[in-house]
């Protein structure tokens, strides 16, 4: 599985955020902070834990990813509906989604320009806007 200073970073990562590193979030926190900045959805981590041993089911994988997220570990990028990917880089920053294979890539930083969104309902605020960029390769 991961090694011993991946298991403490993980460890850490959870303390951060107040979470209580149980076996199972430290397994699959040491299976994400060792991946550095990475684009994942469950089945794919839930994959990744099966390959390195962890004894972690698919409702386990999608309840931590849940956790990390509300604790702000990660973010959450909806593609559509049933495509959910999970973002280590948790700064706001567009996305680039290929059709062909499914799979996401960080766009640049700056490099896509909101100039105004419409008017709120009254009661609200934005939270956040965010931006997917669909490419289908020629």
């Amino acid at each position: 599985m991961s090694t011993t200073s991946d298991s403490k970073e993980a460890g850490r990562w959870l303390a951060r955020a107040g979470l209580r590193p149980t076996r199972q979030r430290t397994a699959l926190a040491s299976l994400l902070v060792e991946g550095g900045n990475r684009h994942l959805t469950a089945e794919a981590l839930y994959a990744e834990a099966q390959k390195a041993g962890a004894d972690v089911s698919l409702a386990t994988v999608y309840n931590a990813l849940k956790a990390f997220t509300d604790a702000g570990l990660l973010r959450e990028v909806n593609i559509e509906a049933g495509r959910v990917y999970y973002d280590t880089r948790v700064d706001e920053h567009p996305h680039f989604y290929f059709e062909d294979d499914g799979s996401i890539a960080d766009a640049p930083v700056g490099s896509v320009k909101i100039s105004e969104l419409p008017d709120v309902p009254e009661g609200c605020e934005v939270a956040t806007v965010d931006v997917v960029i669909r490419l289908r390769r020629r």
